[in-house]
């Protein structure tokens, strides 16, 4: 099977990888597992024996028939291949699942956006392990004085680790790339029911402060945060937005008017 280009595939290869993911996932015989993009299985399967049930979303079509094929074949039977687009998954059916983890080889290109699906999503997953592009991973895991936006978006949802790197030739075809697994655990919306900040504010604020990050905060947020809030919320006027923690957003947030 040929990957499509436009469909940012990359085929895994190495069986370590998919076992790392299994075990960094940590996952159990009473586990429902999303997979996004299957492609021919190779994470797939093991995840099939490691978990109770998998469901797999795959966009393209002669993969999915595939696969399907393949592990009814095989006698696999507990993963369900639905073929479709995961942006355009419904979000009430994940309520079905009651509690699920995510674990997935994901296009690259689409990275930021699985995130922002499954973590404003309701119910949200426990966990998510994503093989990623290994500088995504270490922007997602970054921390002040090099935060940004999407490190601080998953930080307000649940802890982000670098598991391991992988390198290029664990993918058929080989991308451009060193990749890297990522983890993010204790997914909830804790930290902003504890500050009693809606996630809606929290983040037109940091948006707002992140897209003029050149910027000191007293001027990229003048328009919506007067200068004596920085003051009161204990952050320096002078600092720039990759240089806070997710606490000192929530502070400038729970007294911003």
């Amino acid at each position: 099977m040929y990957a499509k280009k436009s469909l940012g595939q990359n085929f895994m290869r190495c069986r370590w990888v998919a076992d790392t993911m299994i075990h960094a996932a940590e996952i159990t015989k009473t586990d429902t597992v999303i997979e996004i993009g299957p492609g021919t299985g190779a994470l797939t399967r093991p995840l099939a024996r490691a978990a109770g049930r998998v469901i797999a979303i795959e966009k393209d079509e002669a993969l999915s028939r595939e696969l399907q094929e393949s592990l009814k074949k095989d006698g696999v039977s507990n993963v369900e291949i639905i073929e479709g687009d995961i942006l355009k998954f419904p979000k009430e059916k994940l309520k079905s699942f009651k509690t699920f983890t995510v674990v997935s080889n994901i296009p690259y290109y689409l990275t930021s956006r699985l995130f922002r699906y499954f973590l404003e999503s309701s119910p949200r997953p426990k966990t998510i392990v994503f093989t990623v592009q290994k500088e995504v991973a270490e922007r997602i895991t970054a921390r002040p004085p090099d935060m940004n936006l999407l490190a601080l978006s998953v930080a307000a949802f649940g802890k982000a680790e670098k598991i391991k790197n992988v390198p290029r030739e664990c993918f058929s075809p080989k991308p451009n790339v060193t990749s890297a697994i990522i983890r993010i655990s204790g997914i909830s919306d804790e930290f902003f029911r504890k500050n009693k900040i809606p996630p809606e504010r929290f983040f037109e604020i940091a948006r707002l402060a992140f897209g003029k990050k050149r910027k000191m905060l007293s001027s990229s947020l003048k328009a919506i945060v007067p200068p004596d809030v920085l003051e009161r919320a204990g952050v320096n006027k002078k600092a720039r937005p990759q240089e806070l923690g997710v606490e000192e957003w929530a502070r400038l947030c729970r007294i911003t008017p």
